[in-house]
């Protein structure tokens, strides 16, 4: 049996020029951390007592007899990825699922990480990181970026450039009592609406300005910017906050489906509240909504958004790793 544990990222800048077809042209960045909620990936080989050969636990329950009858398309196009067979999975979360965090992507990735081990064999973060790539964006042929499939695998509070030989992952390099200080002045919530992030993204690009190319350069541009202010003792971090407003604004002219008349008027309670910027992760509408808020103003949010969940986190660094591993004898059929 094999037990992985794989963490959910947040994603402050540059999202949207992770896409394959932007950076390829103009080049790409994020800046993003995981943190400490995470998805549970349960794999062993299933015996041969039943009627079926596979059986899967996740939002539903699935058994079947030929891995070609798997509804889930990532999980069966990993197993046909892997060579997988007669294996029982089952999917445990500490959040709900398309509530962008990127949730599908660490489940891909955590259950890849899962695979490898039930095999015997090591698969470095890359490698992880690269595959479940491929995995969502051409054998399921998902809209969407890169950026959830690399922090899911490496973990960590970091910088991620795109380009057209591929990503580079930079660790941001500021001292323990900042990064303490941005994550005590970070508050998420969750909005209660979920959506599927391949459906939002398709919607964005039919709605899609002309000119989007136009804010996602500024979007990118935003990236050196708040890395400065994280990086650079002197500046003042609650820039960081006030980038978030301005990245968000820009964000919500790139698609019609990136915000709702709902998601604004819970995004203005919480300005008008006393947080200084803040977004809704993910590719848009819905989910959970973070802002930076000066610790004297969280009182005061925490009210304004009292009908929503609250949900405190800590920035972690670990990626995804393999929490329990007892090898099993496996004989093909």
């Amino acid at each position: 049996m094999i037990i992985t544990k794989t963490p959910f990222r947040m994603s402050f800048f540059g999202g949207g020029t992770d896409m394959e077809d932007y950076f390829k042209e103009n080049g790409g960045a994020v800046l993003s951390t995981t943190f400490d909620k995470y998805c549970y990936v349960n794999v062993r080989h299933l015996p041969r007592f039943f009627d079926y050969s596979t059986e899967l636990s996740y939002s539903k329950t699935e058994r079947v007899t030929n891995v070609e009858e798997i509804q889930h398309p990532a999980i069966r196009e990993a197993m046909k990825m892997l060579d997988m067979h007669e294996i029982r999975l089952t999917y445990e979360a500490d959040l709900p699922a398309r509530s962008g965090l990127g949730t599908s992507s660490s489940f891909a990735v955590g259950m890849l990480n899962a695979f490898y081990a039930l095999k015997g064999k090591y698969a470095d973060k890359k490698k992880l990181a690269d595959e479940a790539i491929y995995l969502e964006r051409v054998l399921c042929n998902e809209a969407g970026g890169w950026q959830d499939q690399i922090a899911a695998s490496y973990g960590g509070f970091n910088r991620i450039n795109f380009g057209p030989d591929g990503y580079e992952v930079l660790p941001i390099i500021i001292s323990p009592e900042r990064k303490k200080q941005l994550n005590n002045n970070l508050m998420m919530f969750f909005t209660g609406f979920t959506r599927f992030s391949s459906e939002v993204q398709k919607a964005n690009a039919a709605s899609s300005p002309i000119d989007k190319n136009v804010y996602l350069k500024q979007m990118y541009d935003l990236v050196d910017e708040a890395e400065m202010v994280l990086v650079d003792k002197t500046r003042d971090l609650d820039d960081f906050g006030r980038l978030l407003d301005k990245t968000w604004k820009l964000k919500r002219q790139t698609g019609g489906s990136v915000s709702t008349n709902s998601i604004d008027g819970l995004y203005a309670r919480g300005i008008e509240a006393g947080a200084l910027g803040g977004k809704l992760l993910g590719a848009g509408g819905g989910g959970f909504l973070v802002f930076y808020v000066q610790t004297d103003q969280q009182e005061a949010v925490r009210t304004a958004m009292s009908d929503l969940m609250y949900i405190p986190f800590e920035f972690e660094n670990g990626g995804t790793r393999v929490i329990h591993y007892t090898p099993e004898a496996y004989e093909p059929k």
